[in-house]
């Protein structure tokens, strides 16, 4: 459930970097749509790093070859 969480915002995160692209490349970056779009990718940001610390600290998700 942790993993899929994780691959859901980064693919939503990957969605709002290409809507931000978007927004850069069409209102040349005079409009708040790509700053919002940056805000949001840095939000998501903040979610992906800590849904990976709580999976490492609670044992969900386990780094390869360590013991």
């Amino acid at each position: 459930m942790l993993k899929l969480a994780i691959v859901l915002l980064l693919l939503a995160m990957c969605a709002s970097l290409f809507s931000g692209l978007f927004f850069l490349v069409r209102d040349e970056g005079r409009s708040a749509r790509l700053a919002n779009s940056l805000t949001l990718r840095v939000v998501l940001a903040g979610l992906i790093v800590a849904l990976l610390v709580w999976g490492f600290h609670s044992g969900q998700l386990l780094i390869p070859g360590a013991a």
